[in-house]
């Protein structure tokens, strides 16, 4: 996500960082690389411009030159400018004071509006909702169909709509769904290819017998300022209350993303982050500017970590990788729970002063490769083989290699890259009982286990 936005301008902080005090000239060095930076990503000019003023403007009114942090405080700036532009505080999605809230998705063809539908009802119905889905894309070949598939993946029921009863349908299954004890309907509506008066003609009607209380915009974000052009269009026919910005993992670029919500003046709500049906995310200001200057977004990780690993086995897991009795049996659990969580290159990335480390990682498809082999390797393993990894002899490891579809190379390998790894948080669990570090997220501190004892 921005992955060249975030290099250039790591590069050009880490540069400043390196001087002993920050002249005027440095700042303004800074700053040209900044505007560059964010033209080259396709960020609206006009944006840049203000963004850019903002900041020399604050930099030297707060005399951050005269400091010895000053490097440091010009990277603050800069990210309270970048939060700003993006819209400041998130923006909660609505919900109605008596159910159903009513969510209508508008946009172009193409822009992920149906697959838009299934993930945020995925995600809503994870904090406790009861979505329904209304099939109202009459016009798009199968649209209907993909997401009655949607529907049933997520075992989610879908109302179909017809053009000739599409107001009517749409209208019905809203007054319906209290009934049926949902309190959450999604409206999937039609795109074209271009902006034409037939298709906002349509979207009207449909938004006039929907009611919906959020009507947001699905906005592709690879397509550049043409995406921000829509959004006005969009906006000058319909009672936008937000966007949704799709496919942020699949373009280095993208920053008319980021330069949406200071053109349109409409909230950017939610944002996709990947093709799976859980690749989206609400969407908070502060933590995109910090992925962006490399800072991570240890909220993001911390939220992710609590929906979907389980604390106690986390705890256990880390005070036995402290205590070096962490076994395979132990890292192929881990190994389910952080699958769970995203990519591990993505998730690296969240971690503060780990994005160098998450590029030398392997990403997309070839990282799910990895991650494939590591675990056929493991489960080829018997239980007593991955409690007690000293039983792997020559024979039991050439058998492991024919089980699991690798070469016996491959399971060597893995098996010294444990040992190390091992012997590594036996040093940390070490250090941290010594005071000498803080202990891990999850294991008792030291004067905590005297207290017990």
């Amino acid at each position: 996500m921005f992955e060249q936005l975030s290099e250039r301008l790591s590069a050009s902080f880490e540069r400043l960082r390196g001087r002993a005090r920050v002249t005027e000239g440095d700042l303004d060095e800074a700053l040209r690389d900044v505007r560059v930076a964010l033209l080259e990503a396709d960020v609206n000019f006009k944006v840049v411009r203000q963004l850019v003023a903002t900041v020399r403007e604050r930099a030297l009114g707060e005399k951050v030159l005269e400091t010895v942090t000053g490097a440091q405080q010009v990277v603050k700036i800069v990210h309270d400018a970048l939060v700003d532009m993006l819209g400041g505080a998130a923006s909660p999605l609505a919900r109605a004071e008596k159910p159903p809230t009513v969510i209508l998705l508008a946009g172009l063809q193409g822009s992920g509006k149906t697959t838009t539908a299934g993930k945020l009802a995925n995600l809503l119905r994870k904090q406790g909702r009861r979505p329904l889905l209304v099939a109202a894309d009459v016009h798009r070949p199968a649209a209907i169909d993909q997401l009655e598939a949607l529907g049933k993946q997520l075992a989610i029921p879908v109302k179909r709509t017809a053009l000739a009863t599409l107001g009517r349908d749409v209208r019905d299954a809203v007054a319906s769904a209290a009934a049926e004890g949902k309190d959450l309907v999604i409206v999937d509506t039609a795109g074209r290819l271009h902006i034409d008066e037939e298709m906002m003609a349509e979207v009207e009607r449909v938004v006039g017998a929907a009611q919906p209380h959020e009507t947001l915009l699905v906005v592709d974000s690879m397509a550049g300022q043409d995406a921000v052009d829509a959004a006005a269009t969009f906006g000058a026919r319909l009672p936008l209350t937000g966007l949704v910005l799709t496919k942020l993992d699949g373009d280095a670029r993208g920053g008319a993303a980021l330069s949406i919500r200071a053109v349109t003046g409409v909230p950017v709500k939610l944002m996709g982050t990947s093709e799976k049906l859980d690749g989206i995310e609400l969407f908070h200001p502060d933590r995109l500017a910090q992925r962006i200057l490399g800072m991570g977004d240890i909220l993001t990780l911390v939220e992710r970590a609590q929906e979907n690993v389980d604390q106690k086995e986390a705890e256990a897991a880390a005070k036995k990788m402290l205590d070096a009795t962490f076994t395979l049996e132990d890292f192929h659990k881990q190994l389910q729970q952080i699958k769970k969580m995203g990519p591990l290159g993505e998730i690296i990335k969240m971690i503060p002063g780990m994005g160098q480390l998450a590029k030398q990682l392997p990403t997309g498809d070839e990282a799910d490769r990895q991650m494939k082999r590591v675990e056929a390797i493991i489960s080829s393993m018997t239980r007593a083989e991955r409690e007690d990894p000293a039983l792997l002899n020559g024979s039991r490891r050439k058998r492991i290699a024919g089980g699991s579809g690798r070469t016996v190379s491959e399971v060597n390998q893995l098996l010294k890259q444990f040992e190390e790894m091992k012997g590594l948080m036996k040093q940390m669990g070490r250090m941290a009982k010594s005071g000498r570090m803080p202990a891990m997220p999850g294991a008792p501190a030291q004067g905590a286990q005297r207290r017990r004892r």
